[in-house]
């Protein structure tokens, strides 16, 4: 071994530099603003996710005109019915799911009120039924939602669907809406439904 190394390791010293209390500080604080601002970032990043508009349906303002059907970009709309079950009265004789005036409370097409069969009914007990949305079958026309708002408590309503809508710069439903319901919102407040 040389005396050179063999002093280094009697000391203690292999290479490594000790360091001061106050490198020591310099680096810890370099680390935490490193650090905070990595968060900052990642805070901000999720906010404006968060914050960026969307298009929704206003359901107080709508009135079912059919042009949320027709008018969307997409080959079948974004817009699609949704059922707020905690308002819902499980009716036998639903506004939403059966044509005016049927002569038998029964599943058969011509006593339906949708035109793509949609809304599905099942059976839950003597007189209560359960009504459902098949996604993938509406077409957003909203008849469903004004049987149910006339003869019912307005359970079903149209929302624009988040997965599904590219969020257009300038929505083509929106242009047409008689009533001005469709609106932009902040992403965060989700889907405007009606209490």
């Amino acid at each position: 071994m040389s005396d050179q190394h063999s002093n280094k390791l009697k000391s203690g010293n292999t290479g490594n530099k000790k360091i001061g209390r106050r490198e020591f500080f310099k680096t810890g604080l370099r680390a935490a603003a490193l650090i905070s601002l990595g968060s900052a970032t990642g805070y901000l990043l999720s906010k404006s996710t968060l914050d960026d508009p969307v298009w929704q349906i206003d359901p107080e303002k709508c009135v079912q005109c059919g042009r949320c059907a027709t008018h969307c970009v997409l080959p079948v709309s974004a817009v699609k019915c949704m059922h707020v079950y905690k308002m819902c009265g499980y009716c036998d004789l639903c506004g939403g799911y059966f044509r005016p005036q049927v002569k038998k409370l029964d599943t058969g097409a011509e006593n339906q009120l949708c035109p793509t069969k949609a809304l599905k009914r099942t059976f839950v007990e003597p007189p209560y039924y359960r009504y459902d949305i098949d996604e993938e079958l509406c077409n957003g026309c909203g008849k469903c939602v004004e049987g149910c708002g006339s003869f019912g408590n307005g359970s079903l309503q149209l929302q624009i669907n988040h997965n599904i809508c590219t969020n257009c710069n300038k929505c083509a439903i929106a242009r047409v809406c008689p009533a001005g319901a469709i609106i932009r919102i902040p992403a965060s407040k989700g889907y405007l439904l009606k209490k």
